[in-house]
């Protein structure tokens, strides 16, 4: 059977990506597997590049070159990756892979693929969707303020009164779609608050305030379809104050726990409110839940990513290598639980007559 790696990808989590395909390469069971590279460049090209029968010797080989006689690519029309026994491997992160808009057009093409569908996809990914989803099931979370880019155009005093007079300094203000904490800021007065805001808006029209708490931050992997498994907690112990992009893939200023140190009452929550979360959005394949916990064992559901990073840094494999479940054999698993969400979807289809 064949892997169809799709890495690189439009939006700021690019490079991360990169990162996560490399680390995947070299975990595949090639025993039992080809793998076809296909990068989208930044600006949306699709360059597919060699079949890979064997681990690559170094992380050159998804380095694709396309215009030059020595190429090692060529551009192809996205809609050419369609084949029979081959499942995608949609390793993007971020808007335009993770948001559903990928998962759509493999709907389209009728072809399997890892990890969630359209409408899960687009549920969490987008932060302010995910509140509303987390609030309905009664999932405890942090308070927060959607701000929308019109609005605070329009009229930034309100917004500022809206944020104060709802939430307490110091606020987070994120793009409503992003992840890899890129556009992130902390906001401890009202004109931090003003560039917070402006700093979202570089990546989204729609952003979140939340409001900042003393917490660590603990996560927990899912792994299953309508069968779904949780891994204990995990604790990511930081080194700075604030857990940006440069201290996850630029600097590592972080080390992991595996497991958290916290109560059985804490790990059941996390691992009870992670499921719930989970099937509420609709999640198949994969997902990673992440956690504030405040000193009086209070717990806040953050966030639900459903294409975790696959980085030698990552939480999601390490939480399972934690459990038993080797990163060869998650790969092979979340293969299988593919092929199994897209049997099961054909089954639904039906001829009209």
């Amino acid at each position: 059977m064949k892997i169809v790696l799709l890495y690189g990808g439009r939006s700021a989590e690019h490079d991360v990506s990169i990162l996560s395909a490399f680390s995947v390469l070299n975990a595949i069971y090639y025993d039992y597997y080809q793998v076809q590279l296909v990068f989208i460049t930044k600006d949306g090209k699709w360059v597919k590049g060699p079949l890979l029968t064997e681990k690559p010797k170094n992380d050159s080989v998804l380095k694709l070159t396309w215009d030059t006689e020595d190429a090692t690519g060529e551009i192809i029309s996205p809609s050419t990756i369609k084949e029979e026994n081959a499942v995608v491997f949609p390793l993007l992160h971020g808007p335009n892979g993770e948001d559903g808009t990928i998962q759509g057009f493999l709907e389209t093409i009728d072809m399997p693929y890892i990890g969630a569908g359209v409408l899960t996809s687009a549920c969490g990914m987008d932060k302010i969707m995910t509140k509303y989803i987390l609030q309905a099931a009664g999932i405890p979370q942090v308070p927060y303020v959607p701000v929308l880019k019109n609005l605070w155009k329009e009229n930034p005093k309100q917004i500022f009164e809206q944020c104060e007079g709802t939430l307490l300094y110091p606020m987070f203000v994120k793009p409503a779609n992003m992840g890899s904490s890129v556009g992130i800021s902390k906001a401890e007065n009202r004109e931090e608050l003003q560039n917070a805001l402006q700093e979202a808006y570089k990546y989204d029209t729609r952003a979140i305030v939340e409001q900042g708490i003393e917490a660590r931050e603990i996560e927990v992997a899912i792994l299953g379809n309508e069968d779904v498994r949780t891994t204990l907690a995990g604790e990511i112990v930081k080194d700075v104050a604030f857990y940006d992009y440069n201290s996850k893939y630029i600097d590592n200023q972080i080390v992991m726990q595996i497991p958290a140190e916290v109560t059985e009452d804490v790990q059941q929550k996390a691992q009870e409110f992670a499921k719930k979360a989970y099937v509420m959005l609709g999640g198949s394949g994969l997902s990673r839940c992440d956690f504030f916990l405040t000193n009086k064992n209070e717990l806040f559901l953050n966030e639900l990513n459903t294409m975790p990073g696959f980085t030698q840094y990552s939480m999601y494999p390490s939480l399972w290598e934690k459990m038993g479940l080797k990163y060869g054999d998650l790969i092979e698993e979340l293969i299988q639980l593919a092929l199994k969400r897209y049997e099961q979807r054909q089954s639904f289809l039906t001829d009209v007559k």
